[in-house]
């Protein structure tokens, strides 16, 4: 897939009997109008048409700054997850590491469609800056270089779960504390899980930043 972060080679605005269109569209206003459908609507329910129309411009000028549908998709994502580091951290590379995840994660619960769409694009600039930080981190905090890829897969993947879990995971109040008085019910089968109440356990901020903590702990031990 073409690097849709980029303006279409060759193409350049003209006059498609609106010259107001032209003169107005950019590929910054078309960003924002996508994340707005896109936070609205989803996925499936973003349309050229219906972008175009919101952006009170023609469907053929929107095609002179995107090429489809998906160069949208990227430019959407791209947006969204830009990261800019706060001013006075450094120096610290588990901190630094915390509170871009942190970031990264608030960011796509922000804007749930971005965790559907990220795991099948190609990763564009700000991603990348993300990744970039990433690596600086770990390599300021003395990790092997050797360990250095596996763990920013490692924490990629943490995230990535993690968020998709929060973003897809369906069952109800009702149907959460149903199956945990079932639990109970089965207390000789799953004694631990009735215990724990693991079911009813909502903290997800929580749970995901002492998952993160763990997981930083691992990467640590190895320098």
């Amino acid at each position: 897939m073409a690097d849709a972060t980029r303006p279409p080679r060759g193409r350049k605005p003209h006059s498609s009997g609106h010259p107001s269109d032209d003169q107005s569209l950019t590929r910054e206003r078309i960003a924002a109008a996508a994340i707005g459908m896109l936070d609205a609507k989803g996925i499936d329910n973003m349309t050229m048409r219906a972008l175009a129309e919101a952006l009170g411009s023609g469907v053929m000028s929107l095609y002179w700054h995107v090429a489809n549908k998906e160069a949208v998709f990227d430019l959407a994502l791209d947006s969204v997850l830009a990261y800019r580091e706060p001013e006075g951290r450094g120096g610290d590379w588990r901190g630094d590491i915390l509170h871009m995840v942190m970031d990264w994660r608030s960011t796509m619960l922000r804007h749930p469609w971005s965790a559907l769409l990220l795991p099948r694009r190609v990763l564009g600039p700000n991603i990348l800056v993300r990744l970039e930080h990433l690596s600086v981190c770990l390599r300021q905090g003395e990790v092997p270089e050797e360990y250095v890829n596996a763990a920013i897969w490692s924490i990629w993947n943490y995230v990535m779960g993690a968020t998709l879990t929060r973003v897809t995971f369906g069952p109800s109040d009702e149907d959460r504390i149903a199956a945990q008085d079932r639990l109970a019910e089965l207390g000789s089968v799953y004694p631990s899980l009735g215990r724990s109440r693991l079911l009813l356990d909502d903290d997800w901020d929580g749970a995901f930043r002492k998952g993160l903590e763990f997981l930083l702990d691992g990467i640590g031990a190895r320098r």
